[in-house]
C-alpha cells in the first residue's frame, strides 16, 4: 500500500483519474453559445475603464520589497538572541522600511 503513495506512482494514477473527471465535466456542460454580453466586463452596470490602473510592475515591486524586508528581518531577529546587535539590526530594519515607504 505504501507503494501507491510514492509521488511517481501517485502521479501516474492521478493523471487518468483527472482526465476522466475532465471529460465527464465536458460531457455534462451545456453547449457554449457566443454572446457578447457573456464575455464583456461587468461592474454593477458601469462601463469598465479603458486606461490601465497601474502601468508597469513598480507598485508590485514596492509591496514585494516591503513584505520581503518585514518577513526576512523578523525571521533573522526571531532566530537570534536578544542583544545590543539585534537592537541595532531592528533599528536598521525600521530605517529601511521608512526609506522604502517614503520612496
Amino acid at each position: 500500500m505504501n507503494v501507491l503513495l510514492t509521488p511517481p506512482i501517485a502521479f501516474l494514477i492521478y493523471i487518468p483519474l483527472i482526465l476522466l473527471i475532465s471529460l465527464l465535466g465536458k460531457a455534462l456542460a451545456p453547449e457554449h453559445k457566443a454572446d457578447p454580453a457573456k464575455i464583456s466586463l461587468y461592474s454593477s452596470g458601469e462601463k469598465a475603464p479603458t486606461n490601465t490602473a497601474a502601468p508597469g510592475y513598480a507598485p508590485f515591486f514596492l509591496v514585494a520589497f516591503f513584505f520581503a524586508i518585514i518577513h526576512l528581518g523578523i525571521l533573522v531577529l526571531a532566530t537570534g538572541n536578544l542583544s545590543s546587535s539585534s537592537i541595532l539590526y531592528l533599528a536598521g530594519l525600521v530605517l529601511g522600511l521608512v526609506a522604502l515607504i517614503l520612496g
